[in-house]
Formats: structure tokens, C-alpha cells, sequence
């Protein structure tokens, strides 16, 4: 093994080691004598919010999933600054939908339960609670993680939709997440839309030669190009084409075909561990997904916490005590 490759496991095995031992003050049930209504006291918030508007559930689970990459499960992406320097503020996060979901849970946890409930448990139990009012999977949330007091703009470097397969392994791999993860947790887009700018350069100028991506299905990159004009920057368009408001497994049948919408779905078949598991997942029956999908969603939700006597738990989401 070169040094160079002995540096890259060494880094990945600190890594996943400092998620596992600070994962060590989450349990399931953290609040159960402290605050034993609290889950119910969200999930009644969530199912309420998700009835009039359910496609909140897409950015909701998106914010937890951003929260995690940066700075770790600490809510550091609900937090806002005066000058606007924020993880909120970040291109990426100025998608994200649903903040006073967050707000209004806490304010019903504060009522019951003062000063015991962290912005980010609430923010872990939101994005399983989005996905049940979708009839998509439920897992038992971990709890315990306690909240950051730091945001940072410039911190903000989450997987892009323009990545390759060898980026994204290393990426979710720096932060103690396989390959099997990366492909279960990008199944998130099962749900919800993107917008025609994100594909301009995959239907129109791959190589700068004013030619499509040719690892896109070529009949599904002609009904694209109709509704995306290469100037087009507001158009929306579905993640899962047919189902993008409900939790299924065919965002992989898409994938499998070559259909998936971005560069980043279509890297997938690009590396023969994830090209397996999104063949696997994408059978209509007998597939893991539900399953496989909590258990990759709670190691997620392990990265990078605060526990025991680190951080504190804030009054309110949006600013630190």
C-alpha cells in the first residue's frame, strides 16, 4: 500500500472512530423520563404541517441530511447571524424549506418541557416523522445530541449534484458513511424536484461542445430538453418522475435505466459496489429500501454530535443562548 493510500484509510478510520465515540451518548429514548411526550409532541406538529403542504417532506429531510455534513448533527444549519454569514445563507441551503416546522416544534416541546429538548433531536425527529406522513419508512430516532453554538458560511461544502462516484464515496467515507450508505441516503430522492439549471449542463454542454451527458438515457434527455430551455432557470422538475411525492423504491428502477435526473444519480452505476446496490434496491419486490434507508439515516445522525456536557440545548432554534 503507497503512503498516500495508507493516509486516506488512516484518516477514514479516525473519522469513523470519533463518530462512533461521541454517537455513545444517543440512545433511543433519551428523553423517556426527562420529557416523555416528546416525540409525540413533534410528530403532532409534523403530521399537522405535512397535511397542508406535503411537499415539505423533501426539504425537511434535506435539512437534516445538511445539518449532518457540516459541523455535524449539532443544528448549525437553523441558526442565523446579523450579517447573513450563516450555514443558512449557503447557496445550497437556500433550497431548504420547512424552518418553522422546527420552530413550532420547539416552541410545543418548551411549553411541556423547558430547556430539555435539543434543536437538533428535534431536527432528527422531523426528518423521520416527514417521511411517515409520506408513508415512507420509520426507524427509531436516536436522541441525546445536544446543539452547536457556531455557524459558518464558509464551511458549507456538501455533496453536489455534479459529482462524480470517486468525490462522493469519499466524501460520505470521510464522514464514517460506505458505499452501501451513499446510495441508500441519495434513495432521498425519491422525493421531491430540481430545478432545469442543475441539468443545463447535462443536456446541452457536457464537454463544452454543446453535447448531453451521454450516460443520460437519450429518450428521457429529449423529453427533458422540452421542458428545459438551456436558459431556463426556474422550471422544476421531478426527482422521481410519476411518485415524486410518495416514498418508493422506483427513484433506483429510474437510476437502473440510466433516468436518474442528476450527475450525481447517474455516478451510481459508475463504481461496481454502488451499481450493485442500486440493482438490488430497485426490485419492485423484495426490496430493503425502508429498511436499509433508517439504518443509514440513524449512523447519519450520528456524525459529529454533541453529547454529555459539550454544546447546550437552545431556547430557540434560530440563535444560541
Amino acid at each position: 500500500m503507497t503512503a498516500s493510500k495508507l493516509l486516506v484509510v488512516s484518516c477514514l478510520f479516525l473519522a469513523l472512530l470519533l463518530v462512533q465515540v461521541n454517537a455513545q451518548g444517543l440512545k433511543v429514548g433519551f428523553y423517556g423520563k426527562t420529557c416523555p411526550k416528546a416525540e409525540g409532541i413533534v410528530r403532532k406538529v409534523v403530521f399537522a404541517a405535512m397535511k397542508k403542504a406535503p411537499t415539505l417532506g423533501a426539504p425537511l429531510l434535506r435539512m437534516f441530511f445538511h445539518d449532518c455534513f457540516v459541523r455535524g448533527c449539532d443544528g448549525s444549519v437553523l441558526l442565523e447571524l446579523k450579517n447573513k454569514q450563516d450555514e443558512k445563507n449557503a447557496v445550497p441551503n437556500l433550497s431548504l424549506r420547512g424552518f418553522g416546522i422546527i420552530d413550532d416544534s420547539k416552541a410545543a416541546l418548551e411549553k411541556v418541557c423547558p430547556g430539555i429538548v435539543s434543536c437538533s433531536d428535534v431536527l432528527a425527529l422531523i426528518a423521520r416523522d416527514a417521511m411517515v406522513a409520506l408513508e415512507g419508512p420509520s426507524w427509531e430516532v436516536e436522541t441525546g445530541r445536544r446543539d452547536g453554538r457556531v455557524t459558518n458560511i464558509s464551511e458549507v461544502n456538501l455533496p453536489s449534484p455534479f459529482d462524480n462516484i470517486t468525490k462522493l464515496i469519499t466524501d460520505f467515507g470521510t464522514l464514517g458513511l460506505d458505499e452501501k450508505d451513499l446510495v441508500v441516503l441519495s434513495g432521498g430522492h425519491t422525493i421531491g424536484i430540481g430545478h432545469c439549471p442543475l441539468m443545463s449542463n447535462r443536456l446541452y454542454n457536457f464537454t463544452g461542445k454543446g453535447d448531453s451527458d451521454p450516460s443520460l438515457d437519450s429518450e428521457y434527455a429529449a423529453k427533458l430538453k422540452l421542458k428545459c430551455k438551456p436558459t431556463d432557470t426556474t422550471t422544476a422538475l421531478e426527482m422521481d418522475p410519476g411518485s415524486f411525492k410518495t416514498f418508493d423504491v422506483s427513484y433506483f428502477a429510474l437510476v437502473a435505466k440510466r433516468r436518474g435526473l442528476f450527475q450525481s444519480d447517474a455516478a451510481l452505476l459508475d463504481n461496481s459496489k454502488t451499481r450493485a446496490h442500486v440493482l438490488k434496491l430497485a426490485r419492485p419486490h423484495g426490496s430493503t429500501f425502508f429498511h436499509d434507508f433508517g439504518v443509514s439515516m440513524v449512523k447519519m445522525g450520528r456524525i459529529g454530535v454533541l453529547t454529555g456536557r459539550a454544546g447546550e440545548i437552545r431556547k430557540t432554534c434560530r440563535v444560541p443562548n
